[in-house]
């Protein structure tokens, strides 16, 4: 179990509603320098998770709307409020889906505390649509959907509410990738306060390498997807795969290796011992709305809870030098036989998104995408030969090529004046502990078992990594807001 301050603590409370696995907490937790006091989560599965990891911090299995806040706090004054109502009913992946009114309408729990506590400052995280809160339609079966018309009432009177209950309000738009999260992940903000202090927005502590606040040392560099790949878990071949994967998938595949591996000038490189190398990037399966590839060497996209937000494979190409005497094969001439010791071989990686119909790859080199509760859904692919016309998706390393047409696309790579081919693809899903490390989770934090030792599966501890806040954002905000309240503050008063 991953240590935690247990220190006496008898000023302002620090309530986390909607905790989850406990994203919030932690960022919460480091800003802070001691536990939360409370954390409320109906989800059992999600309290187990963050009771082993916050042990110190009060913890209630409840409905947020079954909590008596004045009950909870006991008479004690509050900091804090943090609240993360559940997005999914609001999110542009859910599409034309019919959503839930009572879901859409968790949000007004801040109104129970902000009239019954009064603590000195909420701040509320959701999806951008959030701003769209409005009331729905019934159609002929009795589905709901979003009333076009009225887009962003119902979220113009939750702010108005706020106010008339003595609060400032304000919200932004943030990306947890400018705050140090290998993760783009963006997400609205809300700070309400009423102690008539200023709300204040942390400034962006990283940028894009290519800016010129990094080149100038005034921002770091995004931390990126690569930088939480575990490169030394295996991938089996997707060739000798019992059934094999569709001529989709496939084709997908070959669409991100030709842009980020084959017609591209600087391939992005991850050394790998001395004489090979990986050239990787990200495909995105879901959201067929916006397919896209992703380079490696930028964050990851969002990781979100549910199943079509965040379908991601690892495609990394193992590019292997030529060494003297070894002749490599022109494109027209049947492959030679490939050995285990072969020094002509290229293999491709990338990410790789396993539903929907994206036919595009994102490089390992960006912040990790979005990663959903789905499921295991985000897998690694490398590369081997690939036919990238036609109707054949694949060609088999012992066959001779097919027809050579007059744009090529069989995996011809120059690296430096050197050139590689693709002769094999493996693919593997990621693990939850390289998406909770996209997500700024740190390395101890304890995600495949509970506080007695029962195991979570992976499809849990993937659940609760899509839902969590980055902590690393959480911890930038309430330093901005509540720097008395920090460790550092804390200290220099010492």
């Amino acid at each position: 179990m991953r240590p935690q301050l247990a220190l006496p603590f008898h000023g302002e409370l620090i309530i986390d509603n909607f905790a989850g696995g406990g994203g919030t907490s932690t960022g919460l937790e480091a800003a802070f320098g001691r536990p939360v006091d409370i954390a409320i989560n109906h989800d059992p599965d999600a309290i187990s998770m963050h009771t082993v990891n916050h042990p110190y911090t009060e913890h209630y299995c409840e409905s947020v709307w079954d909590i008596v806040p004045r009950d909870v706090v006991a008479g004690r004054p509050v900091g804090l409020v943090w609240l993360s109502p559940d997005c999914k009913h609001f999110s542009k992946a859910k599409g034309s889906t019919p959503v839930s009114k009572k879901i859409r309408g968790l949000a007004w729990v801040t109104l129970r505390w902000a009239a019954t506590v009064r603590p000195r400052v909420i701040m509320l995280e959701n999806v951008e649509e959030f701003q769209t809160w409005g009331p729905l339609l019934l159609d002929s079966e009795g589905n709901a959907r979003p009333d076009p018309a009225k887009k962003g009432r119902t979220f113009n009177s939750f702010i108005n509410a706020l106010r008339r209950q003595g609060y400032k309000v304000e919200w932004r738009e943030l990306r947890a990738c400018d705050y140090g999260t290998p993760t783009i992940r963006k997400r609205l903000f809300l700070i309400a306060r009423r102690d008539g202090a200023p709300i204040v927005w942390p400034k962006p502590t990283h940028g894009d390498p290519a800016s010129a606040e990094v080149k100038a040392g005034k921002l770091l560099p995004w931390p990126t997807a690569a930088d939480v790949i575990d490169w030394s878990i295996p991938c089996p071949s997707i060739f000798e795969r019992k059934r094999p994967l569709a001529e989709n998938t496939l084709r997908r595949i070959a669409k991100g290796l030709e842009r980020f591996v084959i017609e591209t000038a600087q391939p992005f490189i991850v050394p790998v011992g001395h004489t090979s190398a990986l050239a990787p990037f990200i495909t995105e399966f879901a959201n067929a709305s916006n397919q896209r590839n992703m380079p490696a060497d930028e964050p990851l996209r969002t990781i979100c809870a549910q199943v079509k937000g965040g379908h991601f494979a690892l495609v990394s190409a193992f590019l292997a030098k030529h060494y003297t005497g070894v002749v490599g094969a022109e494109l027209t001439q049947p492959l030679p036989t490939v050995t285990t010791v072969d020094h002509n071989a290229l293999v491709t990686s990338h990410l790789v998104k396993l539903r929907g119909t994206c036919q595009h790859g994102q490089p390992v080199t960006e912040p990790m995408p979005t990663v959903t509760a789905g499921g295991l859904h985000i897998g690694e692919v490398r590369a081997f030969l690939l036919k990238y016309y036609g109707t054949d998706s694949t060609i088999p390393c012992s066959e001779p090529l097919h027809t050579v047409t007059t744009r090529d696309r069989f995996g011809l790579v120059t690296v430096r004046g050197e050139d590689y081919q693709i002769v094999d693809i493996g693919m593997r899903m990621l693990e939850p502990h390289e998406l909770f490390a996209a997500q700024g989770f740190p390395a101890d934090y304890v995600i495949d078992h509970d506080a007695t030792g029962k195991k979570f599966t992976k499809t849990a501890q993937v659940a609760r990594c899509g839902n969590a806040v980055c902590p690393p954002l959480a911890a930038a905000l309430v330093r901005a807001n509540l720097p008395e309240m920090c460790a550092d503050a804390q200290e220099e008063a010492a």
